[in-house]
């Protein structure tokens, strides 16, 4: 999916119509959008012939567009979850894995690649689909949060409204709280010991602030010549923009968040008396 939205990019600043690109590998227009879309394998011939069309000639770039396009041809591991994952989400998962930066804004829950294993069954199980899709869900997202624990390569900033960290998800019983609990602790535990990762809480006195409009993760790919992608979820499905005036106001966002949030050290402290708040709440039941 990188590589296709990377050869879209090229393709458009030197201004060669789909047509004439599928001219080159003698394709159709319609398979040079599926390719760019990354609803196609890549033929490796195919995607060289298309960089020295689109004037790619630096050889170490080459290389890795190439190295890229061998390894795009592997389904990747959420293929294996088949149609229990929306289409769209799909899409995203192989966007997030390629950025090297991900930061998020979250309203409403703690972000998906932060929660627990109770607190995902817990969402997740929520969303009304049968047994058997929200079981492949679970294990879809776990297997999503390995990249947190193993790739130091990857740095998170995560902005959270103090809503995400206090809606009690599980409801106000004793194993709601044990599974905000072990939630909670998780978080802290990230935000101590994982030097990759930042996270931000905006206290509720801050007030109005900078992202009443909802969630939104914005993805970054130092590696290559591509533009931030911020993503955007609804009800029904999801949109991954790459526009700029969007980005940038993304982005903006992001930093009024970071202002008016609780520093990493205040944000620790909080997390800490919302821990001690909930163990208080477990043994007064």
């Amino acid at each position: 999916m990188l590589l296709g939205h990377e050869l879209r990019e090229y393709r458009e600043a030197r201004g060669i119509s789909r047509e004439d690109a599928g001219e080159r590998i003698r394709a159709s227009a319609s398979k040079i959008s599926r390719m760019e879309l990354g609803r196609v394998g890549f033929k490796v011939r195919d995607i060289e012939d298309l960089l020295k069309m689109y004037g790619v000639t630096d050889r170490a770039r080459m290389k890795a567009y190439l190295q890229i396009a061998k390894e795009s041809n592997e389904p990747g591991w959420w293929k294996r979850y088949g149609d229990s994952l929306h289409k769209w989400f799909t899409r995203y998962v192989g966007f997030e894995e390629a950025a090297d930066h991900i930061r998020v804004y979250e309203s409403q829950f703690v972000p998906g690649l932060l929660q627990t294993e109770p607190y995902v069954r817990e969402v997740i199980s929520a969303g009304g689909a049968s047994d058997e899709v929200t079981e492949q869900r679970i294990q879809a997202r776990l297997e999503r949060q390995q990249r947190v624990e193993t790739d130091e390569k990857m740095r998170m900033w995560v902005i959270l409204d103090e809503a995400a960290v206090r809606r009690p998800v599980g409801g106000q019983t004793e194993e709601g709280l044990r599974i905000m609990s072990g939630q909670i602790r998780r978080l802290i535990d990230l935000a101590e010991n994982y030097s990759n990762i930042t996270i931000q809480i905006v206290p509720f006195s801050a007030g109005v602030h900078a992202a009443e409009a909802g969630s939104f993760t914005i993805l970054r790919y130092s590696e290559f010549e591509l533009s931030d992608l911020v993503y955007l979820e609804n009800l029904t499905g999801a949109e991954i923009v790459d526009r700029r005036p969007v980005v940038e106001a993304y982005t903006k966002a992001m930093t009024g968040l970071s202002v008016a949030a609780a520093t990493p050290e205040q944000t620790r402290e909080m997390l800490e008396h919302i821990l001690d708040d909930l163990e208080k709440g477990r043994s007064d039941g």
